[in-house]
């Protein structure tokens, strides 16, 4: 049985490198020494005028630790997928970190561009420590054998990616993976889209898979030949995208509509794309990129930030009105 898929190699990770992906100390990785000292020559030359720098022989520089064994064997396998790489945990990829990458990619090629990504990365960080934080199962957590899978670096189409939701074997959703997009060619194809992801589904996947609840994600290309890109846990851990956890879990009959108005009830399926422009969200990666304190106050999940928030506007406001009457005649 052949699956269309991507070409990946699995390198086991060892346990110093483990640590250091969960050190909270300064993000310095390997390959990035030219870059800070090229940096602190432009610094110095910019603010000499206004910083007194000394000679403190007690300052340490922060060199990024070297893992010279598994680097090799990165960079080989790195060289064997064509020198362009798609980096990943057994379960996550660091999708919430591409904003810090040169190119806005998670497009990799060395050891240090993985760490980077890796270090920046709220997804990596809760599989190492919390992969099993949504599960019901009362057992102890058992040994993870921690695993960096790199998979050949392809320019994948987002408007042709998706998101198909199986419980007790049988595809019960299938979602728009980007759904922060409206791609028009989705509504033309609907029908072509979920007939070749059902056919793929029965002929390579359905009863070969451990789990009968799970998530599949899938790519299906210009000719319509469906490809497998991943597999996720059917629960609250995975994105349910334009879908709910409620629906998915306790709904008995699943619709295409998100409104659930005068929706009837369906054979197939339930099929859910972004249906027009005035429907297009701003991506949730987006929320990665600025401080969390700020996303807190943002959305009034910390009341205790937005409190001492207003004590400080309120306290700035009284120092400007306090300076505009000692400025009066």
């Amino acid at each position: 049985m052949v699956i269309f898929s991507f070409t990946s190699l699995i390198l086991p990770i060892p346990q110093n490198v483990i640590d250091y992906l969960l050190d909270d100390g300064t993000l310095v990785v390997s390959g990035s020494e030219h870059i800070n000292s090229q940096t602190q020559i432009n610094n110095s030359d910019s603010d000499e005028e206004d910083v007194q720098w000394t000679d403190d022989e007690t300052t340490t520089a922060v060199t990024a630790p070297e893992f010279p064994e598994f680097n090799i064997k990165v960079q080989e396998a790195i060289n064997v997928l064509g020198g362009c790489v798609f980096p990943k945990l057994n379960w996550s990829a660091p999708r919430d970190a591409n904003w810090i990458a040169l190119n806005s990619s998670l497009q990799c090629q060395s050891l240090s561009d993985i760490f980077l990504l890796f270090k920046s990365s709220d997804f990596i960080t809760h599989d190492l420590t919390q992969s099993f934080l949504h599960c019901s199962d009362d057992s102890p957590d058992p040994t993870i054998n921690y695993e960096l899978v790199l998979r050949k670096w392809s320019e994948l189409i987002p408007g042709a990616e998706f998101r198909c939701f199986v419980k007790e074997n049988k595809v019960i959703a299938i979602s728009q993976r980007d759904y922060t997009q409206h791609y028009q060619h989705i509504a033309k194809q609907e029908a072509s889209i979920s007939s070749s992801i059902l056919e793929f589904f029965r002929d390579h996947i359905q009863y070969q898979f451990p789990d009968e609840d799970f998530v599949l994600d899938v790519y299906r290309d210009s000719s319509g030949r469906v490809w497998l890109i991943d597999f996720n846990p059917f629960g609250e851990v995975t994105d349910s995208l334009l879908f709910t956890w409620e629906e998915l879990t306790f709904g008995k009959y699943l619709t295409a509509s998100q409104t659930q108005e005068d929706a009837t009830p369906q054979d197939g399926p339930a099929f859910r794309y972004t249906t027009s422009e005035v429907t297009v969200q701003p991506s949730p990666c987006l929320s990665y990129r600025i401080p969390r304190d700020f996303l807190d106050l943002t959305t009034g999940e910390d009341a205790y930030k937005l409190i001492d928030f207003l004590k400080l506007k309120k306290g700035q406001q009284e120092e400007e009105e306090s300076d505009e009457e000692g400025e009066e005649p």
